[in-house]
């Protein structure tokens, strides 16, 4: 599959923690911007608008002392982030959202879901994450909505009438890969095995290396010209490297791991859409994991140490440096 080298890309900055563990996510899409996420994008050629932050997502403190108002938070900036998907999709522009914890995936895949359903593009979701987040009301021991999001998405029943509504969509869990998962409480382990998720867990990734699984992944969507909306959470990166994470696991991915997974989607030309979560700069050092996570959007977008010949799976193709 082709792509064009240089993108139209729609930045969202989605500044909400109501459904995190911790506070601190709402200062995540600053983070990412001071970091130079815009201008290391535009260097690349790409043409960048910056949207701001959608406004729905806004989490005052007051909302944290209620689990029903940081539920309406989250819902609310579904709602919105639904909708700007769908429409930067429908205008040809790549969508890519900076966040602000994961439930904020929950509007946005609904509405790249709707427009793939639209266009008739098979969607495939690449959740690259330490975590499963196939929890739901009934089996989550904490509460938090930013471990639900998968499990809602792929039609889980637990959820009540008020995660439904227009902007709503939904996925096909046989085509979600979550990647560099070390930590699933166990319901959430049956649900994942039940529903044919498949669980790329960081024991495959030592014994196989992120290559060969990363191209049978990127295979089964070029095979059928799908569109891969990739979910990027800070936390998926060993925490030594990306300490601002409000939910750390030990042992995650190492830094020419992380970068070598990024590339090689970029290098395949499927990825459409794409959510980049979790970064709590109240818990990082220095900035390390908002650097980081602006140079692995930057891989993303093809940033390369060297144009290079690159084979994609099985199909040789000449990738442009930039």
């Amino acid at each position: 599959m082709s792509q064009p080298d240089f993108l139209a890309i729609d930045l969202f900055g989605i500044a909400c923690d109501a459904g995190a563990s911790r506070r601190g996510c709402t200062m995540g899409p600053d983070a990412m911007r001071i970091a130079g996420l815009a201008d290391v994008l535009s260097g690349l050629g790409h043409a960048i608008t910056d949207h701001g932050d959608i406004a729905a997502a806004a989490t005052p403190h007051t909302i944290w002392q209620s689990p029903e108002r940081r539920q309406a938070a989250v819902l609310a900036m579904a709602a919105q982030s639904s909708q700007q998907a769908a429409a930067a999709l429908g205008a040809g522009r790549l969508p890519v959202f900076i966040g602000g914890d994961h439930s904020l995936s929950i509007g946005t895949l609904s509405g790249v879901a709707q427009h793939c359903d639209a266009t008739g593009k098979p969607l495939f979701v690449l959740w690259v994450d330490a975590h499963g987040d196939f929890n739901t009301p009934a089996t989550s021991e904490t509460g938090n909505i930013h471990g639900m999001p998968l499990a809602l998405l792929c039609g889980e029943p637990d959820f009540g009438p008020e995660f439904s509504g227009p902007w709503r969509g939904t996925i096909d869990p046989r085509h979600v890969t979550v990647f560099g998962a070390r930590s699933i409480d166990r319901p959430e382990r049956q649900l994942l095995e039940d529903r044919g998720v498949e669980v790329i867990d960081m024991r495959r990734i030592d014994e196989m290396g992120v290559v060969a699984l990363m191209r049978e992944v990127l295979a089964r969507v070029e095979a059928v010209g799908g569109h891969l909306h990739v979910s990027l959470d800070v936390d998926v990166i060993d925490p030594a490297i990306a300490p601002g994470a409000g939910t750390p696991v030990a042992g995650g991915l190492s830094f020419r791991e992380a970068h070598l997974v990024m590339e090689m989607i970029h290098d395949s030309g499927t990825m459409g859409s794409l959510d980049v979560v979790e970064l709590n700069p109240y818990l990082d050092n220095a900035s390390m994991s908002a650097r980081l996570l602006v140079d692995l959007t930057a891989s993303l977008f093809g940033r390369q140490i060297m144009p290079r010949q690159s084979v994609r799976t099985g199909v040789d193709a000449t990738v442009r440096g930039i």
